[in-house]
């Protein structure tokens, strides 16, 4: 009997740490994602100057800000100037794009070999086409354990508001100019990402995605508007194609010294055959500029 008293206590305490742990752990649901214009330093896209917006958009923005962090003020006002500033830097532009980096998500293009020459090649293939952009690093997670927690969460489904985060932004940019197309550009896990601001905004003919290389548990929408390619031409992507085995096979030869022929790496380190994308790719360059001109022309 006393061994079982004591054994109930042991249980006992060990569901109390154990949620105790979560809630202090587990990533508030409201905190908003950072906008940087690329190549601004990863100086986030904010104004305290509204006089230059009509009040009408600055309510729009305030009352988006209320449904997506009610209860936060710092974050209210952190968002509303994110948006207005966002508008500000898009107004004169034909297509704003967004970025959703691999890993962890916090990320600048600038910090994927492979991706920078990918949106050169996009800029400088729409600039040829006519249009002018705004490349926009959408960085949706803090550097904080929390936020890796996010992004676990995330992967499991049971963090809807990232989404919604960059739906909201999506949705104010092109509901206030009509004439502006967004791409939501994605690698890894921010194609995922991506997938589900494209689910949130079926209905939203301005928007469009480009993902590479998507988890292979998510499961990617066909639709005209999204490319998705789960393979770089030369060698299938051994991560967004499952092949675990690869994966298991590729780092135990790295711990034994042995070079891979085959670059990609999942959160930095882990070692994945084929996980990466650059223009130089000629499979990648023909399908990303199939869909531009597709669009675009």
């Amino acid at each position: 009997m006393e061994n079982k008293l004591r054994q109930l206590k042991i249980g006992a305490g060990l569901i109390v740490a154990i949620s105790l742990a979560i809630v202090l752990l587990a990533p508030s649901p409201v905190t908003p994602a950072i906008a940087c214009e690329v190549g601004s330093s990863s100086t986030p896209l904010t104004t305290e100057d509204f006089s230059s917006v009509p009040q009408s958009l600055v309510d729009q923005a305030d009352q988006l800000s209320v449904e997506l962090f009610g209860d936060y003020p710092k974050k209210r006002h952190d968002f509303t100037s994110q948006l207005l500033a966002t508008y500000l830097a898009a107004r004169d532009k034909d297509v704003v794009i967004f970025f959703n980096a691999g890993g962890w998500g916090w990320d600048s293009v600038l910090d994927s070999p492979g991706w920078t020459t990918i949106i050169d090649g996009i800029e400088a293939e729409l600039a040829g086409l006519g249009y002018t952009t705004l490349m926009v690093d959408h960085k949706r997670t803090n550097p904080t354990l929390n936020g890796c927690i996010s992004e676990l969460m995330v992967a499991a489904g049971l963090y809807p508001q990232k989404a919604r985060d960059l739906a909201a932004r999506v949705e104010f940019l092109t509901g206030n100019l009509p004439q502006l197309s967004v791409i939501l550009a994605g690698e890894s896990n921010g194609s995922g990402m991506n997938e589900g601001v494209m689910a949130l905004m079926a209905d939203n003919q301005q928007v469009y995605s480009i993902q590479l290389g998507p988890p292979f548990w998510e499961e990617s929408t066909v639709s005209e508007r999204s490319l998705v390619l789960r393979s770089n031409g030369e060698i299938p992507d051994s991560f967004s194609q499952g092949k675990v085995f690869t994966i298991i096979r590729a780092n135990l030869e790295a711990v034994f010294g042995i070079s891979q022929k085959n670059p990609g790496h999942i959160l930095f380190y882990i070692g994945a055959p084929g996980h990466f994308y650059s223009w130089q790719h000629a499979e990648v360059r023909s399908q990303v500029t199939d869909f531009l001109r597709k669009h675009w022309s």
